[in-house]
């Protein structure tokens, strides 16, 4: 698995549980890039429950469907889902002193190289922690 780490201050967790399983919050923070965008959002968070995130280049050159089953849901702690190829995904949330932490764990693919894909899901995690911290949804 390959984890990627962010920490949101300022923020309660039901803000930041809501920000990360909202479809309407999802479509302004879940991309990797600037010139990339997540253009719909659809969501049942519960165990047997799936997701579908549409993910599309801005210039509209490209895009895919980003799916998922979840496995376990416990409510501002924890989710575990298995994406459409197979690969196991978890996301714990930590209230700490701090704020809270958020740690993202992964099977990687096999297509681009490890370093490529943390760097991509750090991003994600980035624009999720930028959202929260500098809009009245926290």
């Amino acid at each position: 698995m390959i984890a990627v780490t962010a920490l949101v201050k300022n923020a309660s967790i039901a803000a930041v549980w809501n920000a990360w399983i909202n479809p309407q919050h999802i479509v302004q923070w879940y991309f990797a890039s600037d010139d990339w965008c997540c253009s719909s959002a659809e969501m049942d968070c519960r165990v047997g429950g799936a997701f579908n995130l549409r993910m599309e280049a801005k210039d509209q050159s490209f895009g895919f469907d980003f799916k998922a089953t979840f496995t376990e849901v416990n409510e501002f702690q924890s989710l575990k889902y298995t994406l459409e190829d197979g690969r196991l995904v978890v996301v714990t949330f930590l209230q700490t002193a701090e704020g809270i932490s958020i740690t993202w764990e992964f099977q990687p693919e096999q297509q681009n190289s490890e370093a490529l894909q943390q760097q991509g899901w750090q991003a994600i995690l980035n624009h999720f922690k930028k959202y929260l911290e500098h809009s009245s949804v926290a």
